[in-house]
């Protein structure tokens, strides 16, 4: 818990949604974030005599949630994006990993940059890489995203990916792009050791995260699993995403996704899977049973055509869902909380129809579900006392909320609604909709000119 002699932060006057156990809510409350932690929430007014007050906000008009968890995303897609937009998955990745297969340290910074700073404005406090190109002579990748996370100021775990199938051994990536089974072993083992932190209160985290089976070898898939789980890291892939992995799995592994992951270690409460889109009745309950996590992406398994995921089923099972970003060249948004609303449609479209989720569900997924899916459930994805202070306040008394009676319902059901303010770890990344710790514009300019670059150095090719 917080000393008490830490310094408070009272946000008074506000609707509060805790996403709890119970799903308790104020519809006028308090919270009390003391250093780093929350200390206090409840109805009414804060309580009377608290020392150390810095500062006290009035939250008349607003919602204040847990922060939101993103937990499937590729940052280095921010320079990519708006390419390839009629294709499915497989012709999207045959075009453009030509083009990754050029990113280099500078270009990787200045897109990180770009998605966590949407990203951050957006109301996300925890968010994560799945990154996995690491072409040859690039630079420090992993050193260059975690660095952009740090200075933004946000939550964040690297997902290590890696590669080792490319076109020569019947892969998608181009064998420029792709690492040695050993060298990926060991450079993921090095980004363990060097940046991870098991603390609860930890900012940087890392996963061990093998891309998925169209471009690594069986051999690693295993000993990836093996090395996460000596070095008491998670484990992250993609994951039934569309019929062609289906079909790929079947005519390589003589089994589906599910059975071969489970074949090679890949189920587990310290796995999570991004997509599983492509899941019948016996994968759900694999993944229930082992307690395996899923990030849902709908809108871009709706932008690659990928299908509708089972999330109702999923959820039903009591399999963790959480929701993810995925990369802006396949949601050019980059943004999670449309992803709240998104969710919620999309799974409409199926088979449970308006059934399928409501709006609380669909705020469980983006933030106490995205903490669960991470592994962080005990200490972030809930307003309780002892939790850590990643807090968000949604201005929802504008003319695009204000009539929505229900807070919840608006904040989910309505257009993007503006970020008043946005806390993690107790520290303020975002006022009144724009970020405190880093500048937009420059973002803005600097990532088109590496965007640009990319695009010359790929043309050479």
């Amino acid at each position: 818990m917080a000393p008490s002699a830490a310094q408070r932060v009272v946000i008074e006057n506000c609707a509060i949604a805790t996403v709890d156990a119970g799903d308790t809510e104020y519809a006028s409350g308090y919270l009390v974030l003391a250093g780093n932690r929350i200390e206090a929430v409840g109805a009414g007014k804060a309580p009377e005599g608290l020392e150390n007050v810095a500062r006290r906000i009035d939250g008349r008009g607003h919602l204040a949630t847990p922060g939101l968890v993103n937990t499937h995303h590729h940052f280095y897609q921010w320079i990519t994006r708006g390419l390839a937009t009629d294709h499915n998955l497989f012709d999207w990745l045959v075009a453009l990993y030509p083009i990754w297969a050029r990113i280099d340290e500078r270009m990787t910074y200045a897109a990180a940059q770009g998605s966590l700073a949407m990203m951050a404005r957006g109301g996300v406090t925890t968010a994560m890489d799945h990154h996995y190109v690491y072409p040859r002579g690039s630079g420090d990748l992993s050193g260059s995203i975690i660095r952009a996370a740090a200075e933004m100021g946000v939550r964040f775990t690297l997902a290590r990916g890696s590669m080792d199938r490319g076109e020569q051994d019947g892969g998608l990536p181009p064998d420029f792009a792709v690492e040695t089974l050993q060298g990926a072993l060991r450079a993921t083992e090095e980004t363990v050791e060097q940046y991870h932190d098991a603390s609860f209160d930890a900012m940087t985290q890392i996963a061990v995260a093998p891309c998925s089976p169209f471009s690594v070898s069986t051999e690693l898939l295993r000993e990836a699993a093996e090395l996460a789980r000596r070095l008491g890291v998670r484990l992250h892939t993609h994951g039934s995403e569309t019929v062609e992995e289906e079909k790929f799995c079947h005519e390589l592994f003589g089994m589906g996704p599910t059975d071969y992951f489970e074949s090679t270690g890949w189920l587990g409460e310290d796995v999570w899977m991004a997509h599983c889109v492509h899941m019948n009745d016996s994968d759900i309950q694999a993944f229930a049973r082992t307690k395996t996590g899923v990030a849902h992406c709908p809108s871009s398994n709706a932008r690659l055509a990928a299908g509708i995921a089972r999330v109702p089923d999923m959820l039903k099972a009591g399999v963790p869902v959480g929701l993810g970003v995925d990369g802006t060249a396949s949601n050019e948004s980059g943004e999670l909380h449309t992803e709240l609303r998104n969710a919620l449609l999309i799974n409409r479209l199926g088979a449970h129809r308006e059934a399928a989720l409501n709006a609380r569900q669909a705020l469980r997924l983006g933030t106490y579900g995205g903490a669960q899916v991470l592994g962080r459930a005990a200490q972030i994805g809930s307003l309780e006392p002892g939790k850590l202070a990643d807090v968000v306040l949604w201005k929802m008394d504008t003319l695009a909320h204000a009539s929505i009676t229900d807070p919840v319902t608006a904040l989910v059901f309505g257009a993007p609604a503006p970020v008043t303010a946005s806390f993690v770890n107790g520290r303020q990344i975002v006022a009144d909709g724009r970020l405190l710790t880093a500048d937009e514009d420059a973002i803005a300019v600097g990532t088109r000119e590496e965007a640009r670059r990319l695009a010359r150095i790929a043309a050479q090719d």
